[in-house]
């Protein structure tokens, strides 16, 4: 990986919220051949255990969630609305479904090829989602059950943000009480934040 280092398994096998919150300002990679396309990831949102109504999880093991079922830092990928791919990070133990989703980047490396997937003109609109940023980087739901910590996509250390901020997570309001929890981070006052 010439001298880029993934961040060890340990990392993800902690506590969800608190994967969630460190992910921010780390450097989200994906190498293609020998080029990177890369992101400081300023927001997130965690998404923990069976009993959490906003979590795929929450319906069971099945064919489509078995990857957050599986073992910590490795990809979670679905597709949402039939066009767009999410990627998340698998936490915790395994059999404990848990995993965080990266919602928005800054974009660092690669930027002109990421520009062009995504046919905009601004940085600030290359990775401002997690539909988004998925396509400026090529990840595709082949990844699905990547490691993190082996492959050609993974997440390095970044840079540390000033201020993190916490909120409820977006476009859950169909789960109940679980739409309230606070467990969406974000780089304060970041311009690149998905809304």
């Amino acid at each position: 990986m010439s001298g880029r280092a993934p961040l060890p398994r340990s990392f993800y096998l902690q506590d969800t919220l608190e994967v969630a919150r460190s992910l921010i300002g780390k450097l989200l990679v994906h190498r293609v051949g020998e080029s990177y396309l890369s992101g400081f990831i300023v927001e997130t949102e965690a998404y923990v255990g069976p009993d959490d109504r906003a979590s795929h999880a929450s319906r069971g093991l099945t064919k489509r969630t078995a990857p957050m079922f599986g073992p910590p830092g490795h990809a979670y990928i679905y597709l949402i609305y039939g066009m767009y791919y999410c990627f998340n990070v698998v936490t915790e133990r395994e059999n404990y479904p848990a995993a965080v989703l990266i919602r928005a980047l800054e974009p660092f490396e690669g930027i002109e090829l990421m520009l062009e997937r995504r046919k905009v003109k601004s940085r600030r609109e290359i990775a401002n989602g997690p539909g988004k940023l998925t396509l400026a980087l090529g990840i595709t739901r082949e990844m699905n059950g990547w490691d993190l910590c082996t492959s050609d996509l993974w997440i390095e250390e970044g840079r540390s943000p000033e201020k993190i901020g916490q909120g409820t997570r977006i476009g859950v309001h169909y789960a109940g009480e679980w739409k309230e929890k606070p467990w969406r981070f974000f780089e304060v006052g970041s311009e690149y934040l998905s809304r």
